[in-house]
């Protein structure tokens, strides 16, 4: 739940969302901070994570707050299909290829998204 009061007292913190996602797709968002939040979720982001990162900020710009989770999760699936799918997906980000990349790329969740571990085995 959102505590206004933290909000006050640090007014970047209006910036996060649940789960420490970034509330607005410019705000503050690099992929500096993205190498940063993987570092310190143990991951290395190599060229297949950032193609999708990347993925989901042009699909966030184009769908908006409308996308949901079930639509980018089938779209990522078909796009890394050749290379494994779901579960090359889920190598890039073991802690939920939708969630975890969301976070890394700046987004907040989509919608239907019932936890942070969407589609993970944790």
């Amino acid at each position: 739940m959102h505590d206004i009061n933290q909000t006050m007292a640090d007014p970047r913190q209006a910036l996060l969302e649940q789960e420490n996602h970034l509330a607005e797709l410019d705000a503050r968002w690099s992929p500096r901070l993205a190498a940063r939040l993987a570092a310190e979720a143990g991951l290395e982001l190599e060229e297949d994570h950032w193609v999708v990162i990347f993925h989901l900020r042009e699909r966030f710009r184009e769908l908006g707050p409308d996308w949901t989770a079930r639509q980018m999760t089938r779209e990522l699936e078909r796009n890394f299909a050749a290379a494994g799918g779901r579960r090359f997906l889920y190598g890039l980000f073991p802690h939920g290829p939708l969630a975890q990349a969301c976070r890394l790329a700046g987004l907040p969740l989509p919608h239907g998204t019932l936890s942070a571990s969407f589609g993970s085995v944790h």
